[in-house]
């Protein structure tokens, strides 16, 4: 694979994303043209990780990589989540993009979606995280110096305690048995802020702790 194939890569704001990211940088057989971002019309926020969008701007910023946000409505149906999906990689197809690179880990249901639902305007799927040992994984995001806090709970299967946490080695090693290391059942999402994919460190402050749909949110403050 040459580097003149150009991929979008899903940007959720998260540690998964961002060592996708990184292993795709890394390996260059990509050429990563932009972020990809859902962003809810109300609350101005990433989806599910409920990060502010001015933090997600300064992600952008300090890759040095283009962001285009899909703005959604709040709810979703998933039909008019997939119009504008549909929409946004088609326009980017016309521009040459052929890829789209994903963080996810291991639900083949959510895989075999993203294919089916690519294939269909012809572009290619990638998941350089796929099948990864996600304990392992999750060792491995904090040695190359990766640095994340835990944005959003789901107090059905964590604590909500542990949002706002820093992710780190104390808290991989206070989680409960049964919950992954890196979240993937949807135990816990997170907001990176420093890393080896960054130019910079983003400055920030974890403030108050809200329910909201079922739902821990940790709300990152800019500082």
């Amino acid at each position: 694979m040459s580097k003149s194939v150009k991929a979008l890569l899903s940007w959720s704001s998260g540690k998964d994303s961002a060592m996708a990211l990184y292993r795709s940088l890394k390996t260059k057989e990509l050429e990563i043209v932009g972020l990809l971002t859902t962003v809810s019309d109300q609350f101005h926020r990433v989806s599910m990780h409920g990060v502010r969008e001015e933090l997600l701007e300064k992600q952008a910023e300090v890759t040095g990589l283009q962001l285009e946000r899909i703005t959604i409505p709040y709810p979703c149906p998933n039909i008019v989540y997939e119009d504008k999906m549909r929409e946004v990689l088609t326009r980017w197809k016309m521009r040459g993009m052929t890829h789209v690179v994903f963080g996810d880990l291991f639900l083949q249901d959510i895989r075999k979606y993203r294919e089916e639902k690519l294939s269909r305007i012809g572009i290619t799927p990638m998941f350089p995280v796929w099948g990864q040992d996600t304990a392992a994984l999750a060792k491995e995001i904090l040695e190359i110096g990766f640095r994340a806090v835990i944005t959003c709970v789901d107090p059905r299967k964590l604590e909500p305690k542990f949002a706002g946490r820093e992710f780190d080695q104390k808290l991989l090693a206070e989680l409960p048995k049964g919950v992954d290391q890196c979240g993937e059942n949807g135990e816990f999402h997170t907001f990176v802020y420093d890393g080896p994919i960054f130019k910079r460190s983003i400055p920030i402050r974890v403030g108050e702790t809200v329910s909201r749909d079922g739902f821990q949110f940790a709300d990152i403050i800019p500082n």
